[in-house]
């Protein structure tokens, strides 16, 4: 039954990537990928409150499988982030390349971190 809440969080993560990648890109003039990096940092700022919240115990084992694996796991994308930054390499812009590689780890860790931070205050 599990694997109900995974499809459920999934149904509304994928869509929700796709409609803000498109949002965010078509606002944007550039050739860095603003839509991909942003929805892969909210996912894990979602992530990191929702860790946080299991670890309180403020959080179900059920809410960890719909909105992290699920919702989050569709949400954000590895795939897309390594596709568009070998593509950025490709083409000659590779600052651009590096600083996407860069800025993803440091602000997705970041986002995780402050995620649980927050968590953790909210909830211990």
């Amino acid at each position: 039954m599990s694997w109900l809440l995974v499809i459920a969080g999934a149904v509304v993560g994928a869509p929700l990537r796709y409609l803000t990648d498109r949002a965010i890109q078509a606002r944007h003039d550039t050739v860095f990928p603003w839509g991909t990096f942003t929805v892969n940092v909210i996912g894990c700022m979602i992530l990191g409150v929702l860790t946080g919240a299991v670890a309180a115990g403020a959080a179900s084992s059920s809410l960890n499988l719909l909105l992290g694996t699920g919702l989050c796991g569709a949400l954000t994308t590895y795939s897309t982030f390594s596709y568009e930054t070998l593509r950025l390499a490709e083409t000659g812009a590779r600052f651009f390349a590096a600083a996407n590689v860069i800025a993803s780890v440091v602000a997705g860790l970041g986002a995780a971190f402050i995620g649980a931070a927050l968590a953790q205050a909210i909830w211990q």
